[in-house]
């Protein structure tokens, strides 16, 4: 039977393992966390719990055994963008085919990704490695402030700052050290785009608006999406997502890219690439696709990694989806003491699923959009109506917790 080792974090049902490879003719091994163990499927030839799947040095030693009782593993899954590095660096170790470090360097190193892209002839806003704080005020003497700094490798608009002048270069100073790029600040609005590049053209994908911003869902503000449809918009968009994927690989790849929106003077789509993930959207995209698309964008980044070439179709028509992310009302980890959302009135205002913790659940501090407030879906047949129940959700949603020792003493 032939070993295939998955590298996995998500409790919910982000990926559907047990339908990408059959745990009954291969043996398939678990590196999980705690709380990804839940997910798990039975049919698991055995499971492996770390305290981090990001780790290496506490990954590698529960690979090392894996190795020793299944042997070395044909295939390497790793799903989730923050296991994408580790992954890597344990095929490299083991010999494994599929991404090493090398190859995975454009996608996660987010200087080496926009230097691609701009070679490519992609527009870009200018940039620069920002190894220390010269280096930005060198940089902002050719270009001027505001400016953008984060890091090069990094998920979930974490350390992403906004320098609006040398004084903020303070916010820095309380920061480890890491390796970071400077851009100038771009003010047009952020899309992303999601979808599948099959090596040479676009295979399925679509592309949404933010409602509110990623940075300010770090900050307390809710963080909705919603599908576009404008076929004007969409056509450049296309245009401009296939320059992309081309520009990044030669070969299938799961994109999570997002892109700013401007207006030139004649009134065109001004298309500014901002970043590109090797992986299916975060939130509730895999979700959404799934249930509103009909297409498992999970399963296609798992048979990419797999080394099995994916057909995937694109539905007659599609539905337009949306979700919206509510943060907890106090940090995490809390207790959900209860939540509400009135009735709406008519059904096109109405999510079709809502996601909270169980009230008396305990919601754990752990980075990314899995374990927030509410992770709620909506579908609908257009942008308008569906960005219409997202306000509507957003405005009226009410979620009370409690900090675990306050929780605890009202017990």
């Amino acid at each position: 039977m032939t070993h295939v080792l998955v590298v996995h974090r998500w409790r919910d049902a982000y990926a559907r393992y047990a339908e990408y490879v059959d745990h009954r003719t291969h043996q398939v091994t678990y590196v999980t966390t705690e709380l990804g163990r839940a997910s798990v499927p039975a049919g698991a030839a055995e499971v492996r719990v770390v305290a981090a799947t990001d780790d290496f040095h506490a990954v590698w030693p529960v690979v090392a055994e894996l190795v020793e009782r299944f042997g070395p593993p044909r295939r390497l899954v790793a799903l989730n963008e923050g296991d994408l590095d580790c992954a890597a660096r344990v095929r490299a170790r083991l010999g494994c085919v599929g991404q090493d470090p090398a190859a995975l360097a454009r996608f996660r190193d987010k200087l080496t990704m926009v230097d691609t892209v701009a070679s490519a002839g992609v527009r870009t806003p200018e940039f620069a490695d920002a190894p220390d704080e010269k280096s930005i005020l060198d940089f902002a003497k050719v270009h001027g402030w505001s400016l953008i700094v984060k890091p090069r490798k990094g998920t979930a608009s974490r350390g992403v700052l906004r320098l609006n002048s040398a004084a903020d270069l303070a916010l820095l100073r309380g920061l480890p050290w890491e390796p970071r790029v400077v851009q100038v600040y771009c003010p047009d609005p952020i899309l992303h785009i999601d979808g599948y590049w099959d090596g040479t053209a676009l295979g399925p994908w679509r592309a949404s608006r933010y409602v509110n911003t990623c940075v300010g869902f770090t900050e307390g503000d809710v963080l909705g999406s919603v599908e576009l449809d404008d076929e004007s918009l969409l056509a450049a968009l296309g245009e401009f997502t296939a320059a992309v994927g081309a520009a990044l690989s030669d070969e299938p790849w799961v994109f999570h890219l997002e892109a700013f929106l401007g207006t030139e003077p004649d009134g065109a789509p001004r298309l500014t690439f901002l970043e590109a993930g090797y992986r299916v959207g975060g939130a509730e995209i895999p979700f959404v696709w799934r249930e509103v698309h009909g297409i498992d964008l999970m399963r296609v980044a798992a048979e990419v990694q797999l080394g099995i070439r994916s057909v995937v179709e694109a539905p007659e028509r599609w539905r337009t989806a949306g979700w919206l992310l509510v943060p907890t009302p106090v940090p995490a980890p809390c207790r959900v003491i209860s939540w509400e959302l009135p009735e709406a009135e008519k059904p096109e205002d109405r999510p079709y699923a809502v996601v909270v913790p169980a009230t008396g659940g305990v919601i754990p501090k752990v980075g990314g959009y899995e374990h927030v407030g509410a992770r709620i879906r909506f579908n609908g047949s257009g942008t308008g109506e569906v960005e219409k129940a997202i306000v509507r959700t957003a405005a009226e949603f009410r979620l009370d917790c409690a900090p675990l020792e306050t929780a605890g003493a009202l017990r």
